[in-house]
């Protein structure tokens, strides 16, 4: 299926959206408005001719002074025979990317879809100051608590110094450091045990 039929079944599941191809050197790629991401990502997962079922990456970039300034770029894959929920689709990846406003910064979280995107949005809260309308727990993940500012925004301070506000060592003596070591070695083993791995695999 080449973009363009991809964009037809995307228009006619998803009513209203806009959705558009856009130049790539690597993968087919589309633009969709930010009020309709969740449906458009939701139909490129459960579509049968689609079946976009594994969310590889959400990013974010800042194209500041351009408006709008963000682009939130999200990367799905088909893994054809790999994963399958009937007839394979064709191994294929694809990119989608939608455009967010810098005086309105926001997106809606596609966690209803594919929770695992919960950690990237985290990260791009975190560094570009974006959030994730209904996100289930939106807060920093990389940067402390009480840091002012996105450090991945292009108009962010390159010079900065701060000192932590709070900080406390790791409360860990080396002998339960060393337990924790063997009960993860032990648990893999067990794991492992019990379910083996086939031949040629």
């Amino acid at each position: 299926m080449d973009t363009s039929a991809l964009i037809d079944v995307l228009r006619s599941a998803v009513p209203g959206v806009s959705v558009d191809p856009s130049t790539s050197i690597d993968m087919p790629t589309i633009v969709v408005d930010r009020a309709h991401v969740v449906e458009t990502l939701r139909v490129l997962r459960d579509d049968p001719a689609l079946q976009f079922a594994l969310l590889v990456d959400v990013t974010a970039v800042d194209y500041l002074p351009a408006a709008p300034r963000f682009e939130i770029v999200y990367h799905v894959a088909c893994l054809g025979d790999a994963y399958t929920t009937g007839t394979p689709a064709p191994a294929r990846r694809l990119r989608l990317k939608s455009r967010v406003p810098g005086d309105d910064p926001w997106i809606d979280s596609c966690t209803p879809v594919f929770p695992a995107a919960g950690w990237s949005e985290r990260e791009i809260f975190d560094l570009f100051g974006i959030h994730f309308e209904g996100h289930p727990d939106l807060r920093r993940i990389l940067m402390p608590d009480d840091w002012d500012g996105y450090p991945l925004r292009k108009d962010y301070p390159v010079q900065i110094r701060k000192t932590a506000a709070h900080w406390s060592p790791l409360q860990l003596t080396a002998e339960e450091f060393a337990a924790n070591v063997r009960g993860t070695r032990d648990r893999a083993v067990a794991d492992a045990e019990q379910h083996p791995r086939r031949s040629g695999d």
